[in-house]
């Protein structure tokens, strides 16, 4: 297959953010009630918990857009050799996890912030290797 012979690292960076957040943000479309239940449990004493709702809703979308803009992203990368668009979705997906640190962080939750680096950094190689 030539696009892993031309962009392997990259490719597969975008199968893994592609993976990480559709699943994600399918979870939050096919189990909102649970999500909402669990994250209000989880910030009910930070400055989040009257915003839950609105704030899952919001990360839901950046997730979902993310997942498209890559996924569009390795079929330009295949067809056409263009970049752009799996940018755009390796920048909301590193948008998104700021969301989420942001989130861990007020919550007190710092093992579940640190947890978010390993995904961060995985979205700031892949934006490195897109725009090499």
């Amino acid at each position: 297959m030539n696009l892993f012979s031309k962009y392997p690292a990259e490719v597969l960076t975008l199968l893994f953010l592609i993976v990480t957040f559709f699943q994600s943000g399918i979870d939050k479309l096919t189990d909102w009630k649970g999500n909402v239940s669990f994250i209000k449990g989880h910030f009910k004493n930070s400055p989040l918990k009257n915003s839950v709702p609105l704030l899952l809703g919001i990360v839901l979308v950046v997730e979902l857009a993310a997942s498209f803009f890559m996924i569009v992203g390795v079929y330009q990368l295949y067809t056409s050799e263009l970049k752009k668009l799996a940018i755009v979705g390796v920048e909301l997906s590193a948008l998104s996890l700021i969301f989420l640190l942001i989130g861990q962080r007020l919550a007190k939750d710092y093992a579940g912030a640190m947890s978010l680096a390993v995904y961060f950094i995985i979205s700031i190689i892949g934006l490195y290797l897109l725009n090499s």
